[in-house]
């Protein structure tokens, strides 16, 4: 009993600093600022490559951050049982 309660004690605070733990699965990766990758690539602000450099980067973002198209469908129907109780 004595060498098993160490091994139980550490067990149960593994099982609890691990739901702690905070997972984000959707991080966008920030490699090169988008301005900085525009203008290397595109041109100086102002001119129409660069508005459809920076353009194309956000709707890369946004995708990205929104998840598929199941994680949307997965927090609707979740939104739709929390808010319409039957």
């Amino acid at each position: 009993m004595k060498k098993t309660k160490p091994a139980i004690l550490l067990g149960v605070a593994a099982l609890l600093l691990g739901g702690c733990a905070q997972f984000e699965r959707n991080q966008p990766v920030a490699t090169v600022d988008d301005d900085a990758y525009c203008r290397a690539n595109s041109g100086e602000p102002g001119s129409s490559a660069y508005a459809a450099c920076r353009k194309d980067r956000d709707v890369a973002a946004s995708r990205a951050a929104g998840g598929s198209r199941i994680e949307r469908a997965h927090r609707n129907l979740a939104e739709d049982m929390l808010n319409n109780p039957r």
